[in-house]
């Protein structure tokens, strides 16, 4: 891993190993709440037009519905409704993300560059461009294909926590 090499270089395996998983899982938290958020806020909207919960789930399990609901709730909305219930929290990109940011925090000087945007921009103002894209993404209908934006963003903030108590406290016991 391009980012994660220098970082196990100057942490170590084991702590680079913790930072790692601990980044991924706390995107696989983030994800999970912002998911559980969006899922019941839909929910609570089927439920007081007064949909069963037995009707919901049959929505759920076939993606089918009465075209009555679309007076309530958008399409969109029960849309992303179904394909939240039915998308896996799969994959290493939260925690990619957390190297990505103690890389960028650890190296800001350093110039990184897209294949398709081969241009070499510093650490320090390219990293927070991606993250906000991202945001941007996960809030709005513009993301393109099944992207878990939340995961990415989650694992950014934990790794940025944990890289940044690190580095306030790399000193402390010497003290």
């Amino acid at each position: 891993m391009a980012f994660g090499t220098p970082l196990e270089q100057m942490w170590g395996r084991n702590k680079f190993l913790f930072f790692y998983f601990s980044a991924g899982l706390g995107a696989g938290l983030i994800y999970t709440l912002v998911n559980y958020y969006q899922f019941n806020g839909v929910y609570d909207q089927l439920v007081q037009i007064g949909i069963s919960p037995s009707d919901i789930n049959d929505i759920l399990n076939t993606g089918s519905y009465n075209n009555r609901i679309l007076e309530t709730i958008s399409e969109a909305d029960l849309s992303e409704f179904y394909a939240t219930y039915h998308t896996p929290a799969v994959g290493a990109s939260g925690a990619i993300y957390g190297v990505l940011v103690a890389f960028g925090m650890a190296f800001p000087n350093a110039k990184l560059a897209l294949i398709f945007f081969p241009v070499p921009v510093a650490a320090k103002y390219f990293i927070p461009v991606i993250i906000l894209g991202d945001l941007f993404f996960g809030m709005t209908s513009y993301s393109i294909g099944n992207v878990a934006h939340f995961a990415h963003i989650g694992g950014a903030i934990i790794g940025f926590i944990i890289a940044w108590y690190w580095k306030q406290n790399q000193f402390k016991r010497w003290d």
